[in-house]
């Protein structure tokens, strides 16, 4: 018999879409419901916040700050 579950659609491009499945495979595929197209996916609502975070996490980095660089220039 099917069973609704509550979810989420995310529209993303492929690189954000490949961080969340990488963040779904260390949590043993519990967050992601299905894998619809290049764009899309559906995931389930109660992991929205540990993919924001986790998200935003890997993007912080993985992101030049040229502020940071300023304060705390590179060893020669």
């Amino acid at each position: 018999m099917p069973r609704a579950v509550k979810c989420v659609l995310v529209e993303c491009d492929p690189s954000i879409k490949s961080l969340i499945l990488n963040i779904d495979s260390k949590a043993h595929n519990s967050i992601v419901i299905e894998d619809l197209d290049d764009d899309h996916l559906v995931i389930s609502d109660n992991k929205v916040e540990t993919v924001k975070q986790e998200l935003e996490a890997q993007l912080s980095e993985n992101t030049f700050n040229p502020i940071e660089l300023e304060n705390n220039p590179p060893e020669k």
